[in-house]
Formats: C-alpha cells, sequence, structure tokens
C-alpha cells in the first residue's frame, strides 16, 4: 500500500463562490479588463454553461482566456491577489472544507487544491488553508508576462492526468485516495480515487452521485478563518450527508452585472 492523498476541487466546494469571480472587481479597478470584456466574457461563461464540458467546449473557454489575459504582468496579478485574498476569499471559506482538510492532514494525507482557476490565484488560496500542493492552470509566460498561450489547462481529463502524475511522483494509492468536488465536469476526478465524494452538487453530478451510491456532502458555512481557529467545527470524514480559468469568465460577468446597475454607461 502506498500513501494517499486527499483532491479538492476549488471553487463551490472549499469556497463559496468561484475563487476568479472573487478578484473580478479589483482587476477592473486596475484595467486588467474593460466594460467590453465584460461582455465578451458573459458571452464566453454563457457558451459553457450551454455547450456543458465536451472537450471542443472547454477548448473554447481555454483559448478565450489565454486571449484575454495576454499581456497581463504576472507580478501585478499577483499583487493584486495578494492585496486582496483575506478580504475577498477568507470570509468565504465553508468552515465544514476547512475541518475536513485539517481531519486529513491529521490522518497524515496530502491535501491537494485542485482548480481550473490560475495558479496565481490558486496556490495563495492554499497558502491561506495551509495546503502546499495545488493543481492549477498555467499559462505561459514571456518577459514577465502572459504571452496569451495556456501551459497547462486543468480542466476536465487533465485534471485526472496531473493527478496521476502527482500521484506517481509521491507514490500515492489512488485506490484508497479521496477526491472531493461540486461540479459534474470533475466526473474524470472522482472516478480516479477509491473514495469520491461529492460537494453541493449540481443537478447532473449528484444523479451520478445516487447511481453510484457515492456520499454526498453539504457545506452551508462559510467563516473567516479568525473564528474557525477559536470554534474548530468537527467535520469527520466519514461524515457523509445524504461530495486564471473558467472564473474568470464568471467573475467578470457577474462584475459587470452588479456594476452596470451602479455605474452609468461611458458614452
Amino acid at each position: 500500500m502506498g500513501r494517499s492523498a486527499a483532491f479538492f476541487d476549488l471553487d463551490k466546494t472549499v469556497i463559496a463562490k468561484s475563487s476568479a469571480l472573487a478578484f473580478g472587481r479589483p482587476f477592473y479597478r486596475d484595467g486588467l479588463i474593460t466594460r467590453r470584456d465584460v461582455v465578451k466574457s458573459a458571452y464566453a461563461q454563457l457558451m459553457f454553461r450551454l455547450g456543458g464540458t465536451d472537450e471542443q467546449t472547454m477548448a473554447r473557454t481555454r483559448d478565450y482566456l489565454a486571449t484575454l489575459c495576454k499581456g497581463w504582468q504576472v507580478e501585478q496579478v499577483r499583487q493584486i491577489v495578494a492585496e486582496t485574498l483575506h478580504e475577498l476569499i477568507n470570509p468565504y471559506v465553508y468552515a465544514e472544507a476547512a475541518a475536513l482538510i485539517e481531519e486529513h492532514q491529521a490522518a497524515g494525507r496530502d491535501v491537494v487544491l485542485v482548480s481550473a482557476s490560475g495558479e496565481e490565484m490558486v496556490r495563495p488560496i492554499g497558502e491561506l488553508l495551509g495546503v502546499t500542493d495545488v493543481i492549477a492552470t498555467r499559462m505561459t509566460v514571456e518577459d514577465g508576462r502572459y504571452s496569451g498561450e495556456v501551459e497547462f489547462y486543468a480542466a476536465g481529463p487533465s485534471k485526472v492526468d496531473a493527478v496521476g502524475e502527482l500521484a506517481t511522483a509521491r507514490g500515492y494509492d489512488l485506490a484508497d485516495s479521496y477526491a472531493y468536488s461540486d461540479s459534474y465536469s470533475d466526473r474524470p476526478l472522482l472516478e480516479c480515487v477509491g473514495h469520491p465524494t461529492v460537494v453541493n452538487p449540481d443537478r447532473a453530478l449528484r444523479k451520478l452521485a445516487v447511481e453510484n451510491s457515492w456520499p454526498v456532502l453539504e457545506f452551508r458555512h462559510p467563516v473567516p478563518l479568525g473564528r474557525r481557529l477559536r470554534e474548530r467545527p468537527a467535520v469527520p470524514v466519514a461524515a457523509a450527508a445524504l461530495g486564471v480559468g473558467v472564473g474568470v469568465a464568471i467573475g467578470i460577468a457577474w462584475y459587470g452585472r452588479h456594476r452596470r446597475g451602479k455605474v452609468a454607461p461611458v458614452t
């Protein structure tokens, strides 16, 4: 038997919102996103939702996001994330997820965040949670700026490829490992481990969980870090109830919709 690990999807599984949605506002404020980008990104997100998770749809979303980020300074993105992390992410971490992560760590398992969002966002969120290992989308960088190419897109089957590579390198026994996600698009990730659990599942994933007798967890309590440390909620692993990426488009579209209601259009 090898070592075991626990792989957590991020958005709506560990945090109660899209990680990239959370950073949409400061990206807009600092000029990385224009109002035209808002409209185009809303369309891209609509196409993703209508098209589901087939390879063609994911490829279109990946290419659009690469084009959107082209020319951004990597250091500027990192600085925005660092400056706003505690304000925009910390209050939205599910207390149940934080407790579950701690329990896996106490059991000697490595915990890995697996997200389609950009590594520049996911890694600092992992550090906030005491998680050092992440699998996330990586953009190609040239002279300190995003080139408009994607080095690795952490979505769908690509997540499983990265998990397999990490398992080989670390000696993980995937049959004895755990995975958590809210989305049907992570079906390959859930099926590659011996202990899949769905968290706040969408309709398709809930149906799949029922068909396969997978545990279903409902996380409902996002709590800031300071309060979590005081209260230390206990959520046992076995306590099952009834288990820069795509989120960039969600975040921009969300911010655009809310800002249009407050700011008069520029003519």
